[in-house]
């Protein structure tokens, strides 16, 4: 039996990005592997998910702009 992950975060949380977050192919207008938002750069969770086949949260951020991006924990961090 796989264990649960429960999620270190919530919806309508702030947070800010703690490493470079790039393309991972998921935005066609940018280049793969591409920057999108640099260290530092802060949005609000809008909804938490959990991957089923890797059994870990995934976060999906808005950081304005029209600029959704879905992030893992390591990925993020509470202002």
């Amino acid at each position: 039996m796989t264990e649960s992950c429960f999620p270190k975060y919530r919806r309508g949380q702030r947070v800010k990005t703690a490493v470079d977050i790039t393309n991972d192919g998921s935005f066609p207008n940018t280049e793969p592997e591409g920057l999108l938002l640099g260290a530092g750069a802060t949005g609000e969770i809008i909804r938490v998910a959990i991957h089923t086949e890797a059994n870990v949260p995934i976060y999906t951020v808005d950081f304005g702009e029209r600029l959704l991006i879905g992030c893992l924990e390591e990925e993020i961090t509470v202002l």
